[in-house]
């Protein structure tokens, strides 16, 4: 539990050095449901749907944070926001497990538009970015020699990734991370991995 503990301490820092740093505020509120705190989840997560509405996954874990503390009708609103928001962005994961949840919940499923919807036209040298939802150039080359890197080449923008780097670094940097160290590789790819809007 210390190590929760450290872990929920390190990301609040993260959250109250840049309060513009959605990751920061993500990886806190997932930490303090991780560590059975839905009441103080709350507020981390709804700042990261403030800073960017596009994070389906931050629906997700507010709508169970606010289950658990008996919050029914609010969890029931951002599942619903939650589910057409992963729709338009083809989050299909998040997408399907909050649909699931609203049938558990005896909720009605907002009517989804991916079906219906035509499909984006992406042209050479460009894709449909998971993060901001557009199409955008993107990276010339996968930048690990990994299955991660593989994803993240497939599904994020160049100016995304961009910016992603520069919130690697702060992590690193917050974390004081080793990456030398697999553990410490591993937390590195769970955050940019949430920063990107793609499933870990």
């Amino acid at each position: 539990m210390a190590d929760a503990s450290e872990r929920i301490e390190q990301f609040r820092k993260m959250a109250e050095a840049d309060p513009s740093n959605e990751l920061g505020h993500f990886s806190l509120g997932r930490a303090l449901i991780d560590a059975g705190d839905a009441a103080s989840a709350v507020g981390p997560l709804s700042k990261v749907i403030e800073l960017n509405p596009n994070i389906s996954k931050a629906y997700q874990l507010l709508a169970n944070a606010l289950l658990t503390l008996g919050r029914k009708d609010e969890a029931i609103a951002q599942l619903t926001t939650g589910v057409k928001k992963a729709d338009e962005r083809g989050d299909v994961l998040p997408r399907n497990e909050m649909t699931s949840k609203l049938k558990e919940l005896g909720a009605p499923v907002p009517e989804l538009r991916t079906s219906a919807a035509p499909a984006v036209a992406v042209g050479e040298g460009q894709v449909l970015c998971k993060r901001c939802g557009q199409v955008r150039s993107k990276l010339e080359k996968p930048p690990f020699r990994t299955a991660f890197g593989q994803k993240i080449y497939e599904n994020t923008c160049a100016p995304c990734w961009k910016e992603a780097i520069g919130h690697g670094t702060k992590v690193i940097n917050e974390l004081r991370l080793p990456l030398a160290d697999p553990q410490a590789q591993k937390m590195w790819d769970q955050h940019i991995a949430e920063f990107l809007n793609l499933d870990s």
